[in-house]
């Protein structure tokens, strides 16, 4: 990927809003020096929680809204006032759709796609994501999920090189959640750039290739996710470990950065293992008592850890 240019690269953004009334008249700084790219091929993720900027910082790439500072390039051009002819290289997948709700999906589709000059083969986006299961149905009696499938081919009926995908797997059933996942994963293999956003963290890491994680309008961490879990192994409790056992115990004093918990009747969990010395101190405890436990299982930190920890970092500095 290195010797690719990148379809997005964002540079010290900056956002203000406002003024407030309840800040006395005051601008709101939304976006504080945001810098990311996104390549061609590669699924580019933005998390953060509610307010943090992620919504702001993706109107700003697409164009929707103009930066107070920095610098934002879509497929090398600004995208804030841009031509149609970039635009038609771009698809967007709103959140709420954005959807006309008197029309019915597919003459919604092919409408959209009958304004490209090539536009992808909507009738295949149709029949890959199980439209045409409720193509009699306006859009406005949509179940959400059925919504975000329209919305997903509405994104990509311009056969796009960049596509902003927001919360693109919300409210869909598990079936409906793998077919999105393999249209995103041969979407990365035919090389488009995919910037995704989502709150689901299982979904995130299973399809990034690289991770941007902003808090209250600021980079706090970014890299890939073998890379980001890797680091918050190192800065803190590496695994966790849980087993189960025949009988109630007598919880045991460990040393003070272990953590033993009882979630339910003969299941523990110890939390905040580092390495082996610590496992000694657990297995000794068992020994003293006669214990062996009936399963054993130790699993690495996942996203999810690495982004809470993030946010209660976050949290502990206001």
């Amino acid at each position: 990927m290195s010797n690719v240019s990148p379809s997005l690269v964002i540079e010290d953004l900056l956002k203000d809003f406002g003024p407030v009334p309840a800040l006395d008249g005051r601008m709101v700084r939304v976006l504080n020096g945001i810098s990311l790219k996104a390549n061609p091929g590669a699924v580019t993720t933005l998390l953060g929680s509610n307010g943090a900027g992620k919504s702001t910082t993706l109107a700003c790439a697409q164009g929707l809204l103009r930066p107070d500072g920095g610098t934002t390039r879509l497929l090398g051009k600004d995208p804030y006032g841009a031509s149609p002819a970039l635009r038609s290289r771009v698809g967007v997948m709103l959140q709420d759709g954005g959807l006309p709700p008197s029309l019915r999906p597919i003459a919604l589709l092919r409408h959209v796609a009958s304004l490209y000059r090539r536009p992808a083969d909507i009738n295949s986006l149709i029949d890959r994501l199980g439209i045409d299961e409720f193509s009699t149905t306006s859009i406005r009696r949509l179940s959400g999920g059925q919504k975000q499938r329209v919305a997903l081919a509405a994104a990509l009926a311009g056969n796009p090189e960049v596509v902003f995908l927001d919360e693109p797997s919300a409210g869909l059933d598990p079936q409906s959640r793998q077919v999105v996942f393999d249209l995103i994963t041969e979407l990365r293999g035919a090389g488009l750039c995919i910037v995704l956003t989502t709150h689901l963290m299982e979904d995130a890491q299973r399809l990034s290739d690289y991770v941007y994680i902003i808090d209250d309008g600021k980079n706090v961490a970014e890299g890939t996710v073998a890379a980001l879990t890797a680091r918050a192994a190192h800065d803190s409790a590496a695994q966790a470990l849980s087993f189960t056992a025949a009988a109630q115990m007598e919880m045991p004093r460990l040393p003070g950065h272990l953590l033993l918990v009882e979630p339910s009747p003969g299941h523990y969990r110890l939390e905040g293992v580092r390495d082996a010395h610590d496992l000694t101190a657990l297995t000794s405890w068992w020994a003293e008592r006669g214990i062996l436990p009936n399963s054993l299982t130790m699993q690495p930190r996942s996203l999810e850890d690495v982004f809470l920890e993030i946010a209660d970092k976050g949290n502990d500095a206001n």
